[in-house]
């Protein structure tokens, strides 16, 4: 977790590396976006992607997020990620494909966000994890028919396992998984932890304004990111 004083520290160096580089700027909703390294695709407009982002999400989804940084950082080789939340900052890979890449990291880290908050509401009784447990179970049972064979005590823990991660990435494959796994995920990568099922819900949610196939996949997590979305049903919630 970075403190107050790191934070304006890593700001300083920031402006002294922007210049003459993209220009850092303010959103209408408030928030600070910033270039620590150069953007190197000139082809997506980052004041676009992101007022996109502010638009489509409800105002109350955005309250932990203060700034967005672009650049490259440690975490992303340490991690194998391209994108990261960390106490009110989305810091995020100055190497995007296209527009609709960026928008996914960005939606994507802000579910992250959002668990700080509000994990009692989304978590605190269990359904998810429920929903998610079983979904597991019937998993293992389809890998282990192919296959594709590993420990039953990691298909039971729910924290992300860089092991079992590289079990499902690199020995069965993302395409490979997608078609095995067909109608039990929103997607491979929600098979990894159960933080990442909820944020691969949240971002097929507002990536698709057709909810039919994750409300048929998953129910339990789709009455949850319709609680979030109504900030009414999130304060009865609390």
């Amino acid at each position: 977790m970075r403190t107050l004083h790191s934070k304006l520290k890593l700001l300083q160096q920031m402006k002294l590396a922007n210049a003459g580089q993209n220009k850092d700027f303010y959103t209408a909703g408030g928030l600070h976006v910033y270039f620590k390294d150069e953007f190197f695709n000139e082809n997506i407009d980052v004041e676009e992607v992101v007022g996109k982002v502010e638009s489509v999400l409800a105002p109350h989804l955005l309250d932990e997020v203060d700034m967005i940084i672009f650049g490259h950082f440690d975490e992303f080789e340490e991690r194998s990620i391209n994108a990261f939340y960390d106490s009110g900052a989305l810091y995020v890979s100055n190497v995007q494909h296209d527009f609709a890449d960026l928008y996914d990291d960005l939606i994507h880290e802000i579910s992250h966000s959002l668990e700080n908050a509000h994990g009692w509401q989304i978590y605190g009784d269990q359904k998810i994890k429920e929903e998610f447990l079983r979904k597991r179970k019937h998993m293992h049972d389809i890998l282990w028919k192919a296959g594709f064979k590993a420990p039953e005590s990691s298909f039971t823990n729910i924290e992300y396992d860089k092991e079992f991660d590289m079990f499902l990435y690199e020995k069965i494959g993302y395409d490979n998984l997608s078609n095995l796994l067909m109608g039990l995920f929103i997607s491979p990568y929600a098979a990894t932890s159960l933080r990442e099922y909820f944020a691969t819900g949240f971002t097929d949610f507002y990536l698709h304004s057709d909810h039919t196939s994750l409300q048929k996949v998953s129910p339990e997590l789709y009455k949850k990111l319709l609680m979030l979305q109504d900030p009414k049903k999130l304060d009865t919630a609390q």
